[in-house]
Order: structure tokens, then C-alpha cells, then sequence
């Protein structure tokens, strides 16, 4: 996933502005976590109700009923995302400066056999239950591996038309990944391993995040030149482009309340919504800066971001986060 440098999104101001309809979301409690380093992508298992975040060297598993850490998953070197295969009790995660991803036991955390190889920096990791396959997306190879979820080997690598991010299953047979440099949505058939589509997202630049309406077949893409594309996959065109606040890396679609929620570095929190036939900006609710990226408990409809506190670097170059400040911000009515 893109990173962002918190020293630039430190001279933006949140836009806590109401817009068009108050929604009641507002920070409603927070996970503290601790620890040095950085995070990328937060998994959701509603059903087995915890919280999986990525932290550096490790992924951090919270209980989502308590809101208490209760295990660690170690040895995942510049880890990115981790993708959940429920009915196999299978977890994977990818490790981006490993080149490889960690298979593990959901119920003992433990990993389950050798890690396995991918391509050059293995950023966002998705699972596909038709297929029973995980799919890897390698930001440096441009391409993604596809590995069997029931054997733990790889099956096949699928060449792509430029640097991956964000991707999804539809359920359907499809899983729909970001090509951030050429600002492109591209299909892969999940049986085949193939591309069968891609389409712009003009006027998007630089997709990163993505998220998906089932019910509607709508895809969300948040971008760097703060919009989000709004495309229908079927007919391979963006339908709405909403704006959004800066510095997004991440979007969750509430199926329960149709809402398209984009976390914003800036420190906001961007609420979208269909209303006949048209996408508006409900709201910009304000969290905190450095909040990117972000998950959904379809259960409770609460929203999970991670940040941390940062301190000036020294040299003048990036920001640095603050030991022991690590943490994941909830957002509810």
C-alpha cells in the first residue's frame, strides 16, 4: 500500500465539516497497542470477532469484543496485509521485505509450514473462497501470485500492466485490483488466473485503497488527488467521483448502512453515499492524522484505523513515530 509521509500530511488541516447530512459517527474509543515501527492494511473477522494489524515485523490480533490484545504473530518482515480463509482455518500474510508470505493457524496463531515465495515486495494479499485461492499482488514485479489456500503452494503468477495495490474478490469469480501507476482498474478471472479487463479510473490519479458493494456491484478507489472513484465493473467505467480528504490509503464500504468511508492521513474520515442515483459527501468527520488506513466490523459497523504519534526527524527528513504510541482509533455512533 502507498506510504505516506506524515511530516507532509502534518502541515494539511482536518476538514471536520458537516456538508450535507450530520451521520453520528464520531471516535467512540481507542486500542492501545505500543511498540515501534509502522503499520500498513487491518483485517476484520466478524464472525471469530478479532482484529488482525500489521506492525512492522509482526501482526498484532485483537480481541474485538474486549478490545485486548491476545496474540502476536511474529517473523513477518515489512508485513502489508493479512487475508482470513475461514472455513480452511488458514490465515496469510503478506511479508513485503521478505518476499514471502506467512501461512498460520487461525486458532493458535502459530505458522503452518515454510513460508511461501512470491514476487518482489508482496504488498495487499486477498482471499477468494470460490477458488480456494489467496492472491498476492507484488508491488515491484507487477504481477500477482496465486497460491493454492488448501496446499500452500504457489499455483500460478499473473503478469500485470503496472504497480498493484488494493484488491478484492467479488464472490463471483473476479477479483478486481488498483494499478496505482496508470491509474487503472484491472478484472482477473480467479479460476483462470488471467486479466480479462481493465479500464481507467480517470479522474482518479494513483489509486490505492478499494472496497466493494456486493449488493450494487460498485467498486470505491480512494486516489492521491483526493477522489474517490466510484466505478461499475460490469460496464468498465467510473460512474462518480466524490471528493475525499488528503493522503487516503484506505476505503470500507458499511453494507449495512451504505456508506463508502475513506481514511484520510489528513486526520478525517470522508462519509459517501448513494442518494437517487447520485454519490454525495455525507460528511468529514475528524479523527487523527496519520489514521490511512481502515477496516469494518460488519457486526457492530464499527471502524478500526491505526496511527501513531510522530516526532520531527532530526536531518530534516521523515517523520519518525513515537515508541509505545501505536494504537487503533474506533469510529461508531
Amino acid at each position: 500500500m502507498r506510504r505516506v509521509l506524515l511530516s507532509a500530511l502534518g502541515a494539511l488541516m482536518p476538514a471536520a465539516v458537516v456538508l450535507a447530512a450530520a451521520t453520528g459517527y464520531h471516535i467512540t474509543g481507542e486500542i492501545q497497542i505500543g511498540g515501534e515501527g509502522g503499520w500498513d492494511y487491518l483485517t476484520v473477522d466478524s464472525a471469530a470477532r478479532r482484529l488482525y494489524v500489521s506492525h512492522a515485523t509482526h501482526v498484532v490480533v485483537v480481541d474485538l469484543d474486549t478490545n485486548k490484545v491476545v496474540g502476536d504473530i511474529p517473523d513477518t518482515p515489512g508485513v502489508h496485509g493479512i487475508a482470513i480463509a475461514a472455513e480452511l482455518n488458514k490465515g496469510f500474510i503478506s511479508n513485503g521485505r521478505g518476499n514471502n508470505v506467512t501461512m498460520f493457524d487461525l486458532k493458535t496463531l502459530k505458522p503452518i509450514g515454510e513460508k511461501i515465495a512470491t514476487g518482489e515486495n508482496p504488498d495487499d494479499i486477498t482471499y477468494d473462497k470460490g477458488t480456494s485461492r489467496v492472491f498476492v499482488f507484488n508491488g515491484r514485479s507487477k504481477s500477482a501470485t496465486v497460491i493454492d489456500a488448501t496446499t500452500g503452494k504457489v499455483a500460478s503468477t499473473i503478469p500485470l500492466p503496472g504497480k498493484p495495490e488494493f484488491a478484492i474478490s467479488d464472490g463471483k469469480g473476479h477479483v478486481y485490483t488498483n494499478i496505482e501507476d496508470t491509474s487503472e482498474l484491472v478484472e482477473i478471472d480467479a479460476a483462470k488466473a488471467t486479466v480479462t479487463k481493465k479500464f481507467s479510473l480517470n479522474p482518479c490519479t494513483e489509486p490505492s485503497g478499494m472496497a466493494y458493494d456486493a449488493k450494487n456491484r460498485r467498486l470505491f478507489s480512494v486516489c492521491s488527488n483526493r477522489v474517490m472513484a466510484i466505478s461499475d465493473p460490469d460496464a468498465g467505467k467510473v460512474v462518480a467521483s466524490p471528493a475525499i480528504g488528503a493522503g487516503s490509503d484506505g476505503v470500507a464500504f458499511d453494507s449495512g448502512a451504505g456508506y463508502a468511508m475513506s481514511s484520510n492521513g489528513d486526520g478525517t474520515l470522508t462519509i459517501v453515499a448513494q442518494s437517487g442515483g447520485k454519490w454525495d459527501v455525507l460528511e468529514n468527520i475528524a479523527t487523527e492524522r496519520g489514521a490511512r488506513t481502515i477496516a469494518v466490523d460488519d457486526k457492530t459497523h464499527k471502524l478500526y484505523m491505526p496511527t501513531a504519534k510522530t516526532a520531527p526527524s532530526a536531518t530534516g527528513g521523515r517523520a519518525s513515530f513515537v515508541p509505545n504510541t501505536f494504537k487503533v482509533i474506533i469510529v461508531g455512533k
